[in-house]
């Protein structure tokens, strides 16, 4: 795997891989409970969206999987193989009939085919991939025109005691597999901007959540 990294992140592939093998085992205690909230409001997007054919990019162990409509078809993409390992076993042991795959690829650059779902989501994975516009990319290639883009994530505040405590934690953020710093601006154009809609998750609009039109 060829070693990208991206100005606004400072991350290469193998990075994210290496945290998340870290990670892996103890990923749902660690950052399943702060997360629930603006995971289930990304999910209640998806359920809502038109279109059965859904793209969950960086699935990780799985923790939303169980929350999606059963008529919703998902394909859940990761590059970590231990997560994967776990969401597999989720499945499983829930029965998850409606989760078609789950393949470890690159978000970036998934192989899939172009215009092949309705909606994909990427929750908390902006700011971990090498090149967000990259990721911003590839989601555009493989949903249809008129499908929906959704991406959860935690977004720099501009002003105020967050953007201290934000930049404070920043040269942690390899440590901690994502960046506080991390800014609307480094994945999403003005255009982008102009065309989404931003809804704030608990808690406290730490994380944000991004509905673009394809």
């Amino acid at each position: 795997m060829s070693q990208r990294s991206h100005p606004h992140t400072g991350l290469q592939a193998g990075d994210v891989i290496a945290a998340y093998r870290r990670w892996a085992d103890i990923y749902d205690v660690a950052f399943g409970a702060i997360s629930r909230p603006a995971r289930r409001l990304a999910v209640e997007a998806v359920n809502a969206s038109p279109g059965a054919r859904v793209l969950e990019v960086g699935v990780g162990t799985g923790l939303a999987l169980p929350l999606y409509a059963p008529e919703k078809r998902i394909t859940g993409i990761d590059l970590s193989a231990e997560m994967l390992a776990i969401a597999r076993r989720r499945v499983a042991e829930q029965g998850l009939e409606n989760v078609e795959a789950l393949d470890e690829r690159d978000a970036e650059r998934t192989g899939l085919p172009s215009a092949s779902f309705d909606v994909a989501v990427a929750m908390f994975v902006a700011s971990v991939v090498p090149n967000p516009r990259a990721l911003l990319d590839e989601m555009r290639r493989v949903v249809r025109p008129g499908g929906t883009l959704l991406f959860v994530n935690h977004f720099a505040a501009d002003r105020g005691v967050r953007w201290w405590v934000e930049k404070a934690m920043a040269p942690a953020s390899r440590l901690l597999g994502w960046h506080p710093d991390f800014a609307y601006e480094a994945i999403f154009s003005p255009a982008d901007m102009r065309g989404a809609s931003l809804h704030p998750a608990f808690p406290g609009g730490l994380f944000t959540l991004v509905r673009l039109s394809n």
